[in-house]
């Protein structure tokens, strides 16, 4: 089967500084974590704490489309239940 992302919910998880998504393999999830750096480097590391989660959430819904499509791609190569996406993973 392919990842698929049915449900477009996500969360900020405050300690790992990334959001958190879903994927679905069927049955089964997969779970996502992007770093916040990964999401816009410039504007996270000069953001005050309290904004993080906002500042995140935005660039996340902004770039959802690439961020999935970099998620399948991983996922593809290499199957597991859990993973943490990075700036090198979006180049």
């Amino acid at each position: 089967m392919t990842l698929e992302f049915p449900n477009r919910s996500r969360s900020f998880d405050d300690s790992r500084r990334a959001v958190r998504f879903s994927g679905y393999d069927g049955m089964f999830e997969v779970r996502f974590f992007i770093e916040a750096d990964a999401l816009s480097p410039r504007n996270v590391s000069q953001t005050a704490d309290v904004d993080l989660e906002d500042t995140c959430l935005a660039a996340f819904d902004a770039q959802r489309p690439s961020i999935q499509d970099v998620a399948r791609s991983i996922y593809a190569s290499t199957r597991r239940v859990s993973y943490t996406l990075t700036s090198a993973d979006l180049r």
